[in-house]
């Protein structure tokens, strides 16, 4: 009696183990095929602004510092999604040149509309001054003290759905 329990949970178990290796091949399937079809979605969302801010500077006649500013941040945007489509690792870094020139957006707009020094400029250059240093930081760091993934990934790349690094 004790022998024929023993081999339902042998078989049982083994067949556990089956499944569970199924469910996370279907799973590994799934989660790769939603982010190639974000990526392909924020990036062709990202295109088609660019391509309608751009637009409107054709049909203004002119573009301004702010409007140069903007497609920057396009630009980072899309640099952004097209490492993390052939890398699977968001760049830390581009999220921040990001804030940094949105910040700078706002920086010229408020010179440009009140021409007046106050506490918003203080706080505005106080900011993107906090950013650059948070860039050098993760500049340095990544130099200085390379992660495992970063030095496998050079020999070969290491599978991984949702890593950060900061380059």
């Amino acid at each position: 009696m004790n022998t024929d329990i023993d081999e339902f949970g042998k078989k049982t178990a083994h067949f556990h183990e089956r499944m569970k290796k199924r469910v996370e091949v279907v799973g590994s399937i799934l989660v790769d095929a939603f982010h190639l079809l974000a990526l392909f979605a924020i990036g062709g969302t990202t295109v088609w602004a660019a391509f309608t801010e751009f637009s409107s500077f054709i049909e203004q006649g002119h573009a301004s510092l702010v409007d140069i500013l903007l497609l920057f941040i396009y630009l980072e945007i899309g640099a952004m999604v097209g490492i993390y489509f052939k890398t699977t690792r968001l760049p830390v870094r581009y999220l921040i040149y990001i804030a940094i020139t949105a910040l700078a957006r706002i920086l010229v707009e408020i010179v440009g509309a009140e021409h007046k020094v106050g506490y918003d400029l203080l706080i505005l250059t106080g900011s993107i001054l906090l950013l650059s240093f948070a860039v050098l930081i993760l500049r340095y760091g990544s130099y200085k003290l390379p992660s495992d993934s970063r030095v496998n990934d050079q020999d070969q790349k290491a599978p991984g759905v949702d890593k950060m690094v900061d380059s």
